[in-house]
């Protein structure tokens, strides 16, 4: 039955029960998703209206880890970009890809295909990996400012140019408990070291740590075991080497996650005119520990 028919009939319905007729309007459907030039299908969120924001999300989470400042940002006059790295979240999982070129390239993708454009561009912790990344593939041409929270870059994996890396057993040791028990893995750093409820006297939030476990298990399997060395052995040196547009920087001072000397230090001396801002006593996800002090120290940043 076509829209018109079904029109009369209803309207015919209506008269005769002396009820007051309502035109039927067909649902549209709409999808917040990209088709990247290698068939990857790649969830986005899009909120509020203003100047351009795109925040990259962590490992193993989803654009939901920023709701908070997204909803701060959106809330203060500002576009708010946010999506599901490849194989995270409610974006395709592909079983090749899951490395740095191509999650900068679908950062890119996602950009050109929204047209946004004087973008600040902010990552945390893998996201900040993705952003560099970005910088060094794409250049700044569409990009205002730039920020790094929590972030991997310049490299997290010791060598012997990077002494003050991590060890390649713990990244190893993350590999193989992703194999053995991925779940328990996702809850075993949430409850622990991600927000710093394993240190004495925290007050630990079950909601966040159900909220982690939950991005955790959206991601693919493969995908988020993937991206343990897409994070952990990527060398982000010569990206951040080209990054000319105004940057901040947030790291805390108690990251077991990224130890803040072989990164937002590090990352410090690359970008020397970044803006480093060190939150004292503040864990690897300060995004919601500290998600106050973050949002104004971003917002104030996009002000300036």
């Amino acid at each position: 039955m076509n829209r018109a028919r079904l029109n009369r009939v209803i309207n015919s319905s209506s008269r005769e029960k002396g009820v007051e007729t309502v035109s039927v309007t067909p649902v549209k459907a709409t999808v917040s998703t990209i088709t990247t030039r290698d068939g990857v299908a790649i969830y986005f969120k899009d909120w509020g209206r203003g100047p351009a924001v795109v925040l990259s999300h962590g490992w193993p989470l989803s654009s939901d880890s920023w709701e908070s400042q997204a909803f701060h940002l959106a809330s203060n006059g500002f576009r708010v970009v946010t999506h599901d790295r490849r194989g995270h979240g409610r974006s395709s999982q592909p079983w090749d890809g899951n490395d740095m070129d191509h999650y900068a390239d679908d950062l890119a993708q996602v950009i050109e295909a929204l047209d946004l454009r004087d973008v600040s561009l902010f990552g945390f912790s893998t996201g900040g990996g993705e952003v560099a990344r970005y910088v060094g593939r794409h250049g700044t041409g569409r990009i205002k400012k730039l920020g790094l929270i929590s972030a991997v870059p310049p490299l997290m994996l010791k060598t012997d140019k990077n002494p003050g890396g991590l060890p390649i057993e713990v990244f190893d040791g993350l590999r193989a408990a992703s194999l053995a028990d991925r779940s328990k893995l996702y809850r075993d750093i949430a409850s622990g070291p991600f927000f710093g409820f394993n240190r004495p006297g925290a007050t630990v939030s079950q909601g966040m740590i159900d909220a982690f476990w939950l991005q955790g298990m959206q991601a693919g399997h493969k995908n988020a075991y993937d991206s343990i060395a897409a994070f952990s052995a990527t060398d982000f040196t010569e990206d951040l080497k080209t990054f000319d547009r105004p940057t901040l920087i947030v790291h805390g001072d108690d990251d077991q996650i990224v130890p803040i000397d072989a990164s937002a230090h590090a990352a410090k001396a690359l970008v020397p005119h970044a803006v480093l801002k060190v939150y004292a006593g503040a864990p690897h996800g300060l995004a919601d520990t500290h998600k106050d002090q973050l949002n104004n120290d971003i917002l104030a940043f996009l002000k300036s």
